[in-house]
């Protein structure tokens, strides 16, 4: 995947969700919900024309991503 993608995980130490760069430690916000926080980077990568990655909160692929969603927005 080339430029920017956004990831949107659950973060483990306590149970909010986390929006963050690849590559970056930094997690931009986090949020109570996982449609929130998937509302809020849908609306950042569309704006970027970047990647979203939804990462899994539970099952046997926890914590793997759940598929790229591109999204067409400026470029």
């Amino acid at each position: 995947m080339a430029g920017k993608v956004y990831h949107v995980s659950k973060r483990a130490s306590d149970g909010k969700w986390q929006v963050f760069i690849r590559g970056s430690d930094k997690v931009i916000k986090l949020f109570s919900t996982k449609p929130e926080a998937e509302a809020y980077c849908e609306k950042m990568a569309k704006n970027q024309g970047a990647t979203l990655l939804v990462h899994k909160s539970k099952g046997a692929n926890k914590g793997k991503s759940g598929g790229a969603k591109i999204t067409k927005g400026k470029k």
